[in-house]
């Protein structure tokens, strides 16, 4: 129970801050650069892993919970529950969005012609989940199915390295633990500024999952799924777990062990 209840309250607040911080942008027009989103999506995640890292592991992601397996650093039995968690709590934060925003929705709408389900309502169901090429930069982006899996893979395979040099005690470059979840943030805002004009940088596939549902349920429905071939699946859900898994047998059997060693040899240089 707390382990799921952290994962829950975490998955919540970084995917609430998050997803309003688009919100606001094409609502009000109140951000006016991935830079700015891309800052409060970190900020979003550091608050939420200082909220919760001593409930959970503060994972409040699939595909880093499934890293972490893979790295021998969590067992396998408490994989369902934060999944679980992970899942209902960005459900949560889709519904909490759409009732705070829903008039600001309808007037955004009707002021600018879109029609909820259509193809032109992408640019407000964009809120929720993501969508490649971004809609926010499609007039210069061209992006296939298999470079937004690409992405979304390095991008989660970047993220999931990160988390596992700068928390491993092995490394003994790592930040302070009590700095740890910002240097954790920051790095979600770096890969923010390279993925995000290409795929909107989902690298969560609980982050991406439970808005999109809201979305599809709230009146959306199938302009809330990027294309007709499954795209949200492979792009949003997939793809970011095999990446950070193939973060995680990199770590684990490569940079672990040279880390490993690392620190032996420093420890024997001190005895000398």
């Amino acid at each position: 129970m707390k382990g799921f209840t952290g994962e829950f309250l975490g998955t919540f607040v970084l995917t609430l801050f998050g997803c309003a911080s688009v919100a606001c942008a094409v609502l009000f027009g109140e951000y006016v650069s991935i830079f700015q989103i891309g800052m409060v999506w970190g900020i979003g995640v550091t608050l939420a892993v200082y909220l919760t890292r001593y409930l959970s592991c503060a994972h409040l992601n699939p595909a880093v919970s499934v890293a972490m397996v893979v790295a021998g650093r969590m067992h396998i039995r408490k994989l369902p529950a934060y999944l679980a968690a992970q899942f209902l709590g960005a459900l949560l934060a889709g519904f909490v969005l759409y009732l705070l925003f829903s008039p600001s929705i309808a007037h955004y709408e009707a002021v600018n012609d879109i029609v909820r389900g259509t193809a032109g309502s992408v640019d407000t169901a964009r809120m929720f989940g993501e969508f490649y090429p971004n809609p926010g930069d499609a007039s210069v982006a061209v992006v296939s199915l298999p470079l937004a899996m690409a992405a979304e893979a390095f991008g989660t395979f970047l993220l999931a390295l990160f988390i596992f040099c700068l928390t491993e005690g092995c490394n003994v470059g790592r930040p302070s633990e009590p700095l740890q979840p910002l240097f954790i943030g920051l790095t979600v805002s770096s890969i923010i500024f390279f993925i995000a004009p290409l795929t909107q940088a989902g690298l969560n596939p609980a982050r991406d999952a439970g808005p999109r549902l809201v979305a599809y349920l709230m009146g959306w429905q199938q302009a809330a799924l990027p294309d007709a071939v499954g795209g949200w699946f492979w792009v949003y859900i997939l793809a970011p777990v095999a990446g950070a898994t193939l973060s995680a047998i990199c770590f684990r059997y490569f940079l672990e062990p040279l880390l490993l060693a690392k620190k032996k040899e420093e420890k024997q240089c001190c005895r000398k």
